[in-house]
């Protein structure tokens, strides 16, 4: 829940209706060192599902790509249950479930007041990218922000960048599934969900340095931020989330703020 009231605090706009008040204090910091006083103007957060703390501690070698561009990390808790609509909407929203209404795998569209409001309401461009199906694509709706909904990831990533390239944004979301759709079909350490997670962070890698690119004139924050960790299920063994259990619940964001390109 602290994701939306930090970025607003980080864009120096207001929060959500029901967003939580409270900060990634690190954040506040690190942005006033790099930036000072002035706002971070443009925005690119890339939602890649199921990567958790575990892969992480287990993989964190091949995390440098992400690391490099986004230095500060910040471990965070999930909320319950630990599944996908239920995390983005309180990620996107400040709230908990109980909140913001959806405590279960449904994706109803949410009425109550979301980060991608209070964009419109600073008089942001905001676009969301996403899967067809998916949890982003479905439950924020109905605002009059722009929503390009594709096939798989990389239509999305494509996507990403032809807005980059064609268009001026002040907020992008991105969102991936691979890694989620192939440990539910194996195991969250099968060798083809490491490769998905692998093409999450080669994703990230690309979009992120594209973004900063086209908007070196920009103050800018990109974000890596998971929605929950993966388990393995003893009776199907297979990947499973939706526990309160560390492995579901622990999840490692990564946050990278720019100053403006200073030509020499």
């Amino acid at each position: 829940t602290t994701i939306t009231s930090t970025l607003c605090r980080l864009m120096q706009i207001p929060p959500p209706k029901l967003s939580t008040t409270s900060l990634i204090e690190n954040l506040v910091e690190a942005k006033r060192g790099i930036i000072g006083e002035r706002p971070v103007e443009k925005c690119f957060v890339y939602a890649p599902d199921a990567i958790g703390e575990g892969l992480f501690r287990d993989y964190s070698g091949e995390f440098e790509p992400v690391i490099g561009l986004a230095p500060v990390q910040v471990l965070l808790r999930s909320v319950v249950p630990p599944k996908t609509p239920v995390c983005f909407a309180s990620m996107f929203t400040g709230a908990l479930p109980e909140t913001h209404g959806i405590r279960k795998y449904e994706k109803p569209v949410l009425s109550c007041d979301t980060l991608f409001d209070t964009l419109l309401r600073a008089g942001k461009k905001v676009a969301v990218v996403a899967v067809e199906g998916s949890s982003i694509a479905r439950i924020f709706l109905n605002r009059e922000i722009d929503y390009f909904i594709e096939e798989y990831d990389q239509q999305v990533n494509d996507r990403v960048l032809r807005l980059l390239r064609d268009d001026d944004y002040d907020f992008i979301l991105a969102y991936n599934q691979e890694y989620d759709d192939i440990m539910h079909r194996t195991t969250p350490r099968n060798e083809d969900a490491i490769g998905a997670m692998r093409n999450h962070i080669s994703g990230f890698e690309h979009l992120a340095e594209a973004f900063l690119k086209r908007y070196e004139d920009d103050t800018r924050l990109i974000l890596f931020s998971p929605d929950h960790g993966t388990h393995l299920n003893p009776e199907t063994g297979r990947g499973d989330h939706g526990l309160d259990i560390p492995e579901d619940m622990e999840v490692r964001s990564f946050w990278g703020i720019y100053d403006r390109a200073v030509n020499e």
